[in-house]
């Protein structure tokens, strides 16, 4: 199956990008980054030549098994099915779709809210007030839900792709500087998951393109 080591297309930053390489660090994948730098150039995602690979221009995109996918959902659904250890869709059907509905809540109803292009139509002097507010009306469901699905992780006590989701749209909410006291449960996972070295590794701080001021 493997042709050659899988190609991610990642901003160090980026908190979809961020879903990918854990999955990519849990299921212990090797690959090789190629940075796109989202601010640089004014915005390296409008090349043509990424554009060839993600007609989208966003990252990240994954070059794996002789084929390129965008979308980090599907990236991570893509390994589930090819490299199923260990496993981040739980068996349960019921659980499964509680993982769903948890990673669509975040993927579709929070970040795509706050992202870069979307804060770009808003204007500077209202970024901040608008990407607090997309955060914590997700964020108020977010809580309720979590009460009745969450063991130690977000379903139950395997990680699964909704934890890949929760801890990278926590740190955007960090920089967003979001009260997180409401949040309890969504905190409390969040610092559970950050001690897991592929949460770690995969960090923005760890990247090949962190710049040196952000590196820990």
């Amino acid at each position: 199956m493997q042709a050659g080591k899988p190609i991610l297309y990642s901003y160090f930053r980026s908190s979809c990008s961020w879903r990918v390489r854990i999955a990519l660090a849990l299921k212990s994948i090797d690959y090789e980054t190629i940075p796109i730098n989202l601010i640089k150039d004014g915005g390296q995602q409008f090349s043509e030549e990424f554009q060839a690979l993600n007609p989208m221009k966003q990252v990240p995109a994954l070059k794996i098994d002789g084929i390129t996918i965008g979308q980090s959902l599907a990236i991570i659904e893509y390994l589930e099915e090819t490299r199923p250890t260990p496993r981040l869709l739980p068996q349960d059907p019921k659980k499964r779709a509680h993982v769903r509905m948890i990673s669509d809540l975040i993927a579709g109803g929070i970040q795509p809210l706050q992202n870069l292009s979307v804060l770009k139509q808003v204007g500077q002097e209202n970024q901040l007030t608008w990407a607090q507010k997309a955060i914590t009306s997700g964020f108020n469901a977010l809580e309720q839900i979590l009460q009745s699905t969450a063991g130690r992780y977000c379903v139950g006590d395997e990680v699964s792709m909704a934890d890949l989701c929760l801890v990278p749209q926590v740190a955007n909410a960090e920089r967003f500087k979001v009260d997180l006291t409401p949040y309890p449960t969504i905190s409390r996972i969040n610092k559970t998951l950050l001690a897991l070295e592929a949460f770690q590794v995969s960090h923005p701080c760890r990247q090949p393109d962190t710049p040196p001021e952000l590196r820990a």
